[in-house]
């Protein structure tokens, strides 16, 4: 295996600290995109906190400053957020499931940083024992990014549907089986597969399924 090194980390959100930076990074990646949205996603919600939900906060780790989040919601604690808005099939809801939101990188930041919170976030999955992951996709550019990862659509082709945790603003809703990620990755020789399993990255500490709320979860290197 390789082992490679980043100038930041990405961890499961503890303190205050940690969730009062979340919301930073996605109120300006909002507003970065969208001045109007910005300002909705500037507040800690009551999900961020809930059980089964996982924050994750990303740290330049020279400077400490936020620059990356996305936040992880197990389902068996309630509907995942994208639930209140959409009923998914039977081969989707009557599985383990979760949902990826709040995904936001700053403006300007290491390309790597949005790579390295999705790895993050495949492992708390699979660490979890969830099944499926699903998200819901606003823009072309996020579409393209899942589908690069092995998302498919939920629904037909092309089907947009208003999510209220979204700001009610159409989504795709895609879905990841993340049992066969790795096999799927290896067969159809995805450019992401050595990254996504085969590279190292040291401080890594592999969430434990029966602690997952309790663990650090580190992604990137020690300067």
């Amino acid at each position: 295996m390789e082992t490679e090194t980043f100038g930041f980390a990405v961890r499961i959100a503890t303190l205050e600290r940690d969730f009062r930076e979340a919301c930073v990074v996605r109120a300006q990646a909002y507003a970065h995109h969208d001045p109007d949205m910005g300002p909705k996603f500037g507040d800690i919600e009551p999900l961020d906190r809930a059980e089964g939900t996982a924050v994750l906060i990303c740290r330049d780790r020279t400077t400490g400053q936020g620059i990356g989040t996305a936040r992880i919601q197990v389902s068996g604690f309630g509907p995942l957020a994208l639930e209140n808005s959409i009923r998914l099939p039977g081969w989707l809801a009557s599985r383990p499931r979760a949902q990826i939101s709040r995904l936001a990188v700053l403006a300007g930041a290491d390309p790597m940083v949005k790579l390295c919170l999705m790895r993050a976030s495949y492992q708390y999955c699979l660490a979890t024992q969830v099944r499926w992951v699903v998200i819901g996709a606003r823009n072309a550019a996020l579409i393209r990014n899942y589908r690069s990862l092995g998302f498919k659509d939920v629904f037909k082709p092309g089907a947009w549907v208003p999510l209220a945790s979204g700001g009610g603003l159409p989504h795709r809703i895609l879905a990841f089986d993340v049992v066969s990620a790795r096999a799927s990755w290896q067969a159809t020789k995805n450019r992401l597969y050595g990254f996504m399993t085969e590279t190292t990255h040291s401080n890594l500490l592999v969430v434990a399924a029966n602690d997952s709320a309790m663990q650090p979860l580190e992604i990137a290197a020690a300067a």
